[in-house]
């Protein structure tokens, strides 16, 4: 029976993360598409702290995983009011138009 270890951890971050960035690159269009996007990225290092975290036998990945998660949640939150109040004035969420909203 083969055993998870670090490499298989990484692996699977790193997959996430380069999905993360080609859904940002490849799709500008769909803000909810890049919000999806940037939220596989924050996962793909959470996965990198925490497996380091245990590897190293230290607590201050997971530490610093808990900070990503809030940072995360607090992005996920922004990012949805922002976008139903665009959503509100325009009617629709292209991403193109956003430079209307300056102030």
């Amino acid at each position: 029976m083969t055993d998870i270890g670090l490499p298989h951890y990484l692996a699977v971050a790193a997959i996430l993360f380069t999905i993360g960035v080609f859904g940002i690159f490849v799709n500008r269009k769909n803000i909810i598409v890049i919000l999806m996007s940037i939220e596989l990225i924050l996962l793909a290092v959470n996965i990198n702290l925490v497996s380091f975290s245990v590897y190293l036998g230290n607590v201050v990945g997971q530490i610093f995983a808990m900070f990503v998660l809030t940072v995360a949640a607090a992005e996920a939150a922004v990012g949805l009011a922002i976008l139903v109040t665009f959503f509100r004035n325009r009617g629709d969420i292209a991403v193109d138009d956003a430079s209307m909203m300056k102030g």
